[in-house]
């Protein structure tokens, strides 16, 4: 089949290029729209049931409202988990799904159980399911100030018309934007009139507060009174009873009595307008503000929904009162935007990096030209793909392609035609004919068609574990997986029909050793010294192995020293501070502080850009707070522009501890429940990226000094809970995985004894992964992981093929037969120009992910310095280490070897 594949592509060039301008195209048309995004949606399925229930103490709703609704939620079709929240005013009830779980459905029978437990539940109080959004979906933040408020009005009037402003105006108008599942509220003040009784004058008069609130309650709405028809007419009979001003109010009748007048609402009590009692605020910049938060709308494009927002903005502009502004203090577009420029520039100068790599160590413009042609090939059936199976270009999918990994096939078989172009040139005298051109390429792939597919079969294989994830892992790294494997393919796809088509036709064989420009410049010094060193490796096999184990067992010691972490945290350009004063402090003294607080900031440190902060609990109570606390957004200028001098912070990590001034206790007035137990949480900040080693002291010394109550019992969770989720599954899939890759790598070879030779490219690749780590002073994480991952599949490749080759030569399938010691000696030379090469662009690809400095490079660079890193190590044990295993294991029983050995071509 592929002997037939490749005759067709080097003869049919035309029909092979308009196939691939057809791929080329349908391709082009996905990139444009390919939904783009800074990260994977990593939330799951949840429903939220936010209850308010005023004037109850915590531990009265916990038992009221909480209780009763967890118990009517439980047993539900793919529910796997209860949360709650229960604090003064508020009960929130979380419902987590299993991941695939339909959000309306599952919305549909938390309102039909919430229909059932509505009668149990205290006066006034009335459960509502929070907007259809997920963790990730406020993706824009906006403020409403006065640039110039009118000179009558004062500040508590001011914050009445900017509230106004944001329920009847901006918001009605945002939640009409496509991709909007609802907009918050934080601050402002909403205007209520107040009726204020007096006691003495309710005494003088024998009225209770009841009954003027019943008369009040009464007096205040519009009614119908029927109609009324007379002739040919008919009249709608109304009563006109809404108040619309203090004044309106102060007029209603409350009692009738013997005077000439009733006794009135102003005769008993003081009404004046006043504000709402609130449970949140919001500052910008040290002001109070109105703080909008736009929530986007599930299995929406945050991208898109927040340029949608920002081209309503003009708009809401022109709607609002003159002196308004709305300004955007927050987007997720420009995260995304911010994120993907990282992106594009790491895979544009990996890619020229790669070419130029190519042209250097191929020694041939017209091999390297056809090799680079890979590169955009194969990301245009990626992008295609992705499209196709609906993942979104992102930092974790297009981040983690690197181009000279795709492309080692397309070298391995262009280095192939050369050599055998030139052998068959040579020994012809003269130059080859098109047909001979085009049966000698054809030949060139099909001798390394099996190790070359076997190795990138392998390539894709290495990453099934990572498609095993589940939880956030799996929702962040699937679509890693997935892209490199739709590139792997792609690319060896085109290497077996578009590489040799263009093979045939650009490649022409040197007319003389002397001529043949692939013995010059890089790779042509590396085979000059490359035929001493492996000489002198084949002599000492035993010391070589001894050496390996030596700094494999170091390597495990430093491995130890790394600790671990989840993911490196993503750099948004911003500071988010969680702010927690002492417990019971009021919602106006902990605005004061705040104000104060940004104002501080904003004076001592030049480089922040802008600060707003929310305060206790929004209008949707989707993260509720106390008054005393309050999430702080401090943002900064690129730390290229930030002023320079003693003292002044060079670093983000200065800039936080320089503005963290505020202390941090419990807050104990909420109760927290989790799968209907009562939970307590302590949330800690860590200092250091070893989240693995300060779980493992803190548990020894809670161990050691906490004796808990019968019944109790301490859990860590957080980012902690991730990498344990993660690191279990993959100590499970990743060993499945390895023997697969075994089997592979034996069925390739047909031995057992050759197939560990092989395999033991893999723990020596490693060592130079995690001595990469520990140099650039990297803890190991998920992120890394992948890294070792992909970096095993690099190994196996060039040792496969190098195998694979040296049994060609002892097996006569390209001559003569060679015995044990000539097939690989002049295995190993023939083989070395592409392992080097496959090698110096997989690594040379990862470069600029390396050094990458933009959003997004922290979670980068861990997976780019360990493939790096052991493509070093990798490179020289495939080069030195395997052809001595090779020669040392396959001497001892060499008739044994002989006779059992199975060709692979049969």
């Amino acid at each position: 089949m592929i002997a037939s594949l490749l005759d067709f592509v080097t003869r049919r060039r035309l029909a092979i290029a308009v196939v691939t301008a057809l791929i080329a195209a349908v391709g082009l048309w996905s990139f444009a729209n390919l939904q783009i995004d800074a990260i994977p949606d990593i939330t799951g399925v949840q429903v939220q049931v936010n209850t308010m229930v005023p004037a109850l103490a915590p531990e009265e709703i916990e038992r009221l409202a909480t209780l009763p609704i967890e118990r009517a939620m439980a047993g539900q079709p793919g529910l796997e988990e209860t949360r709650s929240l229960t604090k003064t005013g508020l009960s929130q009830v979380t419902l987590l799904y299993k991941d695939g779980t339909d959000q309306m459905r599952a919305r549909q029978l938390v309102t039909e159980r919430l229909n059932a437990v509505r009668d149990q539940l205290p006066p006034g109080a009335s459960p509502q399911l929070a907007p259809i959004t997920t963790g990730l979906g406020e993706i824009y933040y906006y403020t409403l100030e006065w640039k110039h408020a009118p000179a009558s009005m004062d500040t508590k009037r001011q914050l009445m018309e900017l509230y106004e402003a944001q329920e009847y105006t901006v918001r009605p108008m945002l939640r009409a934007v496509t991709g909007v599942a609802d907009v918050n509220t934080n601050g402002g003040l909403e205007q209520q009139f107040v009726v204020e009784p007096d006691p003495r004058r309710l005494t003088m008069h024998g009225v209770t507060a009841a009954e003027l609130a019943q008369a009040v309650g009464k007096n205040v709405e519009n009614a119908g009174g029927g109609i009324i028809a007379r002739g040919a007419e008919r009249f709608t009979v109304l009563t006109n009873g809404r108040v619309t001003s203090a004044t309106d109010i102060g007029a209603i009748p409350v009692k009738f009595a013997g005077g000439i007048l009733p006794l009135q609402v102003r005769d008993l009590a003081d009404v004046v307008i006043g504000a709402a009692p609130r449970q949140g605020a919001a500052t910008q910049n040290g002001r109070e503000t109105v703080l909008g938060t736009v929530m986007m709308l599930v299995g929406q494009n945050s991208r898109e929904v927040a340029l949608r927002v920002q081209d309503a903005l003009p708009d809401i502009q022109s709607a609002l009162p003159k002196g308004m502004v709305v300004h955007q203090q927050y987007s997720r577009a420009d995260l995304v935007d911010r994120t993907i420029s990282t992106v594009e520039h790491n895979l544009g100068e990996g890619a020229l990096l790669v070419a130029l790599v190519l042209l250097l160590v191929m020694g041939n413009w017209r091999a390297a030209l056809i090799v680079t042609i890979v590169i955009p090939l194969a990301f245009l059936v990626t992008v295609s793909g992705m499209h196709a199976i609906g993942v979104s270009g992102n930092l974790m999918s297009l981040g983690a392609l690197d181009f000279g990994l795709i492309v080692d096939g397309a070298i391995v078989v262009v280095e192939n035609s050369l050599r055998l172009l030139a052998e068959r040139r040579r020994a012809k005298g003269e130059d080859l004919t098109p047909d001979e051109r085009r049966d000698t390429v054809a030949d060139a792939a099909r001798m390394v068609a099996r190790p070359t597919m076997f190795g990138i079969a392998i390539i894709a294989l290495v990453y099934v574990p990572v498609l095993s994830l589940g939880g956030v892992e799996g929702k962040l790294f699937q679509p890693m997986a997935q892209a490199v494997m739709l590139a792997i393919f792609a690319g060896l796809v085109w290497t077996f029909t578009v590489v040799p088509a263009l093979s045939a036709w650009l490649l022409r064989a040197p007319a003389s050793e002397k001529d043949d420009s692939r013995h010059k410049g890089l790779i042509g010094l590396a085979e000059r010294g490359y035929s001493p060193t492996l000489e002198r490796a084949l002599a000492h096999p035993k010391l070589l192995v001894i050496g390996a184990l030596v700094m494999l067992a170091v390597t495990f010691g430093v491995f130890k020293t790394l600790g671990s972490q989840f993911t490196p945290q993503l750099d948004e350009g911003s500071i988010t501070a969680m702010v927690y004063r002492p417990v019971g402090m009021s919602l106006d003294r902990s605005l004061r502080l705040e104000q104060e607080t940004e104002r501080q900031i904003r004076r001592q440190f030049p480089q922040v850009t802008h600060t707003f902060s929310r305060i206790g609990t929004s209008e949707v109570a989707t993260d509720p707070m106390p008054p005393n606390e309050n999430d702080l957004y401090i943002f900064y200028a690129p730390e290229k522009d930030w002023p320079t001098g003693d003292g002044k912070p060079k670093t983000k990590d200065e800039l936080v501890a320089g503005i963290e001034k505020v202390g941090r206790q419990v807050y104990k007035g909420q109760i927290l429940h989790d799968g209907g137990k009562r939970r307590a949480a302590l949330m800690v900040t860590l200092n250091t990226s070893d989240l693995a080693g300060y779980v493992a002291k803190s548990r020894a010394a809670v161990d050691g000094q906490v004796k808990l109550p019968p019944g109790y019992r301490i859990e860590f969770g957080g980012q902690f809970h991730q990498l344990e989720a993660a690191q279990k599954r993959l100590s499970i899939v990743v060993p499945a995985a390895l023997v697969l890759i075994f089997l592979l790598v034996y069925a390739a070879l047909g031995s057992v004894k050759e197939a560990a030779i092989v395999y033991t490219g893999i723990p020596f690749a490693v060592t130079g992964g995690v001595l990469a780590l520990w140099l650039r002073g990297m803890p190991f994480s998920i992120t890394a992981a992948i890294g070792f991952i992909a970096l095993s599949g690099i190994a196996m490749l060039n040792g496969l093929v190098l195998v694979d080759h040296i049994n060609l030569l002892r097996d006569g399938r390209d001559g003569d037969p060679h015995t044990v010691d000539d097939a690989v000696r002049e295995g190993a030379r023939d083989r070395l120009r592409p392992v080097l090469s496959t090698a110096l662009v997989a690594s040379i690809g990862f470069v600029p992910m390396a050094i990458a400095s933009g959003a997004g490079a922290e979670v980068q660079r861990p997976l780019a310095t360990v493939v790096i890193g052991g493509i070093v190590t990798s490179t020289l044990l495939t080069l030195l280490l395997l052809p001595s295993l090779y020669r040392w294991l396959v001497r001892e029983r060499a008739s044994d070897m002989q006779a059992d050995h199975v060709d692979p071509s049969s």
